[in-house]
């Protein structure tokens, strides 16, 4: 499937960035723009994109010259998530495409973000979303395409309110495994499948993890700097991130340790193996930065440089290992190696390494210029206690707030540039590690929940 075209989506909706690698002040020269006729106008931009004129399917034929036309009208319907019949028409017109023969890449860009946009709206708002549980079932049933099948199974997982109880997920799990015989070696089937089973298991067993205590001490490389960012199994809750400079101690601020609160969620409410999914468990490179993309990008990013994350097999690293040149070629076995032994056999913490193996990439983390009520939908995937922080699609999003006038708040970036900076000596470079603590707590992890395991 090409994800040429979702890519476009991928960059402007805020989960990815412009590559430039460089090391700069964490703050620059910057002229208000984030005011409240600027949001507004964002506003009123995507109401016209959203427009039910733009949804004709005889005057705007899904096909290549209309590709960037589907794209933006479909993100406003994302950004939005109207009520309005018309939207679900829309993503049902497209979405009973998946079975079409001879599609092209254009083609399957619009459909690869149909499928997206409408299993945001159809888990998070199934009581006007509903009906497109029929395109859901017809894809697993007749697609030939294996990540569309894999995302309308999630779907329906997901939403059991909608008369799916777990003997007709079963009945479709197993019709997966039957139309596609080597589901085992696809990545968006198998781990569709083991998270349906996890998440049922969970309900009567909760899961562990090896010991933090162990992850903790270890260095994956000597002399490199490590942050460690804890989440909940519900990334609807906040994340807390900690630092650890080259010499293997945890950074500290005055008597307490350094800690800042982040969050790993998805706009899209999808799980980690789909791209715009939110942030895979695992390690990441840190390495440079990236500059604050234009203004028109701005709403996107915030006015502060972006910190480059680099999983497994992605391009554009200068060296994910100190001592080996480029992006990490290795195997399973050579990523486990880079853990502590007790956590070599953990699957969670492997799921970078599969993220980057089918492709993901451009992991940031970075603030946020939007207003905090831009996504309407944003409520059903952010926890009211945290809704000051802006969900992305896939990245490691920072506080950022604005007044009406566009003047900053309230910012995060610059004390993670400033802390990264001065354990890099410098520049930003090391390592991240991302970990889910099973707990059903809906409360941030926090600071005193984490430094029991540094005694």
């Amino acid at each position: 499937m090409s994800s040429a075209l979702a890519a476009i989506a991928f960059f402007v909706a805020s989960s990815s960035a412009i590559p430039v690698k460089a090391q700069t002040p964490p703050v620059r020269g910057y002229q208000p723009k984030a005011t409240e006729t600027a949001r507004n106008l964002q506003i009123q931009d995507q109401q016209q994109k959203a427009d039910p004129r733009r949804f004709d399917l005889k005057k705007y034929p899904v096909n290549e010259s209309n590709a960037t036309h589907w794209q933006d009208s479909l993100w406003a319907i994302g950004v939005l998530a109207p009520d309005d019949a018309y939207a679900v028409q829309a993503l049902e017109k497209i979405l009973q495409m998946t079975t079409a023969p001879n599609l092209s890449d254009p083609q399957k860009g619009i459909i690869d973000m149909a499928m997206q946009v409408g299993t945001e709206l159809y888990t998070l708002k199934p009581e006007i979303y509903g009906t497109l549980q029929q395109y859901f079932l017809r894809t697993i049933n007749y697609s030939s395409d294996s990540q569309w099948v894999a995302l309308s199974l999630s779907a329906l997982a997901k939403s059991p309110q909608q008369n799916m109880p777990p003997s007709k997920i079963d009945q479709l799990s197993l019709t997966l495994k039957q139309r596609f015989p080597k589901w085992q070696q696809d990545l968006h089937l198998q781990a569709t499948l083991q998270a349906i089973q996890s998440d049922r298991l969970a309900i009567t067993k909760p899961s562990q993890i090896p010991s933090l205590r162990d992850l903790l001490k270890w260095q994956i490389t000597p002399q490199q700097p490590h942050m460690y960012v804890f989440c909940r199994p519900n990334r609807e809750v906040l994340c807390l991130s900690l630092l650890k400079d080259r010499t293997g101690k945890f950074v500290k601020q005055g008597k307490q340790l350094w800690s800042n609160s982040l969050l790993l969620q998805s706009l899209r409410n999808l799980d980690w193996y789909f791209t715009n999914g939110r942030t895979p468990q695992g390690i990441y490179r840190m390495e440079g930065i990236s500059l604050q993309p234009d203004d028109e990008f701005f709403h996107a990013y915030g006015q502060f440089s972006l910190v480059n994350l680099f999983v497994p097999f992605e391009d554009g690293v200068n060296s994910f290992l100190p001592n080996q040149k480029g992006k990490f070629t290795g195997n399973l076995k050579a990523y486990q190696a880079l853990l502590p032994p007790s956590w070599r056999n953990y699957a969670p913490i492997q799921q970078t390494y599969w993220a980057g193996n089918v492709g993901r990439s451009l992991f940031r983390i970075h603030g946020s210029g939007a207003a905090i009520d831009f996504f309407r939908n944003k409520s059903a995937v952010v926890s009211s206690k945290n809704f000051t922080w802006n969900a992305t699609l896939g990245c490691l999003s920072a506080l950022e707030i604005y007044d009406n006038r566009g003047s900053l708040v309230k910012a995060d970036m610059p004390r993670i540039l400033d802390a990264l900076n001065r354990v890099g000596k410098g520049k930003v470079e090391g390592y991240l590690i991302v970990v889910d603590i099973p707990s059903d707590s809906q409360e941030a992890v926090t600071v005193a929940e984490i430094s029991q395991y540094l005694q």
